[in-house]
């Protein structure tokens, strides 16, 4: 018997993997948060799963009780987790009940809110004379952040962000940014990305709050940050520059257009 954390993306069902869709079939046991995932994604085992329980209703002993009662059945188990696992996922802490009764388990990847976000926009986060790093956050809260790692430090950087969690907060976050990206550094907060109601707003660090508070978000938005959004000024990838040598890109062993139409002729 396995505990599956499975990525489910972020609300699309075509946006999980094979493998993530391959093994929610096979598990006669689903957990999923509803609030989180939609219901569409179990539309291929609503009929063949003996058991299927959202979470946002239950508490981690709960879940632990699912978990040991399915190991005892011999039962495996799909957790859907939204987005990808790694990413404020909050498995270590279900990790950590099920090494204690020595359930086993696996971690399937899943595509993240903040590649879909970035995918919404059409836009690359790293641009070479721009940005080389991105640094994925969450807004300080509930939970306890070292100094290291508030906001203003972090800014510090100069890299693009992802900002999890801090919608709600969108006046606070602007106003430790501006002093470190400008008032007209851009900024997308996308909202729900890839659900049916998906939305957006980009702006500004100068107008972003009033926009994002015209559209009412405060739930399921990631905020992107840096000027990799709105950027014409960046150089071309070292990797397709013709007079580079590349150890990926031998021009011996490059076939031309011609030469690939000319071999399936021939066959």
């Amino acid at each position: 018997m396995t505990v599956y954390f499975i990525g489910a993306g972020p609300g699309d069902p075509e946006l999980m993997t094979l493998k993530g869709a391959r093994l929610l079939k096979q598990c006669p046991v689903v957990l999923y948060a509803g609030s989180l995932i939609p219901r569409a994604l179990l539309q291929e085992v609503e009929e063949s799963a003996e058991l299927i329980v959202d979470t946002a209703k239950i508490n981690l002993d709960e879940m632990e009780a699912y978990f040991v009662e399915a190991h005892k059945a011999g039962k495996d188990v799909a957790r859907l987790q939204c987005g990808d696992p790694a990413l404020y996922g909050a498995i270590a802490e279900q990790i950590r009940r099920l090494e204690k009764h020595g359930i086993d388990y696996q971690v399937i990847p899943g595509v993240s809110a903040v590649a879909a976000s970035a995918a919404y926009l059409g836009k690359e986060l790293t641009l070479s004379g721009v940005s080389q790093t991105v640094i994925m956050t969450r807004y300080e809260g509930k939970t306890p952040f070292p100094e290291r790692e508030r906001l203003p430090q972090l800014a510090q950087s100069g890299a693009t962000l992802a900002i999890h969690l801090g919608v709600s907060k969108i006046r606070k976050i602007v106003a430790e940014l501006i002093p470190h990206y400008g008032e007209d550094c851009p900024v997308a907060v996308c909202y729900r990305t890839s659900w049916p109601d998906q939305d957006k707003v980009i702006g500004t660090l100068a107008d972003i709050s009033e926009k994002v508070e015209a559209k009412g978000f405060k739930l399921t938005a990631l905020i992107l940050v840096g000027h990799v959004l709105d950027s014409d000024h960046f150089q071309d990838s070292y990797l397709y520059q013709k007079d580079k040598p590349n150890i990926f890109r031998r021009r011996k062993n490059t076939l031309s257009l011609d030469q690939l139409e000319a071999q399936n002729v021939s066959k």
